[in-house]
C-alpha cells in the first residue's frame, strides 16, 4: 500500500513539473514591456520615467 501512494505521489509531482515547463501565452509581451535600462514594467505607450529623469 505505501509503495502505491510513494508512486501516485512521483508520478503526480512529474505531471506537476511537465506543468511547469509550459510556457504560458502573453509571456513574450509581458517581457517585450520591461524597460531596457531599470527592468521596471512600462504602463502605457510612452517611455519609461527612467529615461525621462521622473522616477529617480
Amino acid at each position: 500500500m505505501i509503495v502505491k501512494i510513494v508512486s501516485l505521489f512521483l508520478v503526480g509531482m512529474v505531471v506537476l513539473a511537465m506543468f511547469g515547463k509550459l510556457r504560458f501565452p502573453g509571456q513574450k509581451r509581458l517581457a517585450a514591456a520591461k524597460c531596457s535600462k531599470c527592468g521596471k514594467y512600462k504602463i502605457g505607450k510612452g517611455p519609461c520615467p527612467c529615461t525621462r529623469g521622473i522616477g529617480k
